[in-house]
């Protein structure tokens, strides 16, 4: 898909309303400084059209990026950020369960997690979350170029195994700095949102 338009349409604290969009959707979700807001830049073509930051916690907010008015690109707000107090921790929490249950577009839900390290406890809760939802989430192994070609096999084995995933499963490695496994991760969202029309 050739990115023409991206449009930040709109933007949910924890008390809005969600809105009731008709295109398709597909929602990212991850812990915060996963790389969620590198990946839906690179995603959208755009150098920072979704908020980088070295400071964890900084999507507190469901953005609904509207791309070439064909489908929405869904930014969860970042979990397991231990400098929020406990009460904004569960309220998020509340929102993304919210948003996972009662959407009525959403086509795919893609959960990041760093490929450096074995998969936290947050990461599994919300892996369960999401297919106790009923969705089958692909799982992004963010921060492919900060290890070695040698590891990769290992470290996927090592998510695989740590989240309980099938084998069918969909485990896509990324990296922001270099765009690879940037292809795969177009044809997923294609295939999702295209089978809608």
């Amino acid at each position: 898909m050739v990115i023409k338009s991206v449009n930040l349409e709109t933007v949910c604290g924890i008390t809005s309303k969600l809105p009731e969009n008709t295109l398709p959707e597909v929602a990212f979700a991850g812990k915060s400084n996963v790389g969620k807001s590198s990946l839906i830049n690179a995603i959208m073509n755009r150098k920072s059209y979704a908020k980088t930051s070295s400071q964890p916690g900084k999507t507190q907010t469901i953005n609904f990026y509207n791309i070439n008015n064909v489908f929405y690109c869904v930014d969860l707000p970042g979990y397991g950020y231990a400098k929020t107090t406990l009460e904004t921790r569960a309220k998020w929490g509340k929102m993304i369960e919210r948003y996972l249950s009662t959407s009525k577009q959403l086509q795919r839900v893609f959960l990041l997690i760093d490929i450096r390290h074995a998969p936290s406890e947050n990461d599994r809760l919300m892996y369960e979350w999401i297919v106790s939802e009923g969705y089958e989430p692909v799982i992004i192994a963010t921060k492919l170029d900060k290890i070695k070609r040698s590891q990769i096999q290992k470290q996927v084995k090592i998510l695989r195994e740590g989240l309980g995933m099938s084998k069918e499963g969909i485990l896509v490695p990324f990296s922001a700095e270099t765009k690879q496994g940037l292809e795969n991760i177009w044809e997923i969202i294609d295939n999702a949102v295209l089978k809608t029309e």
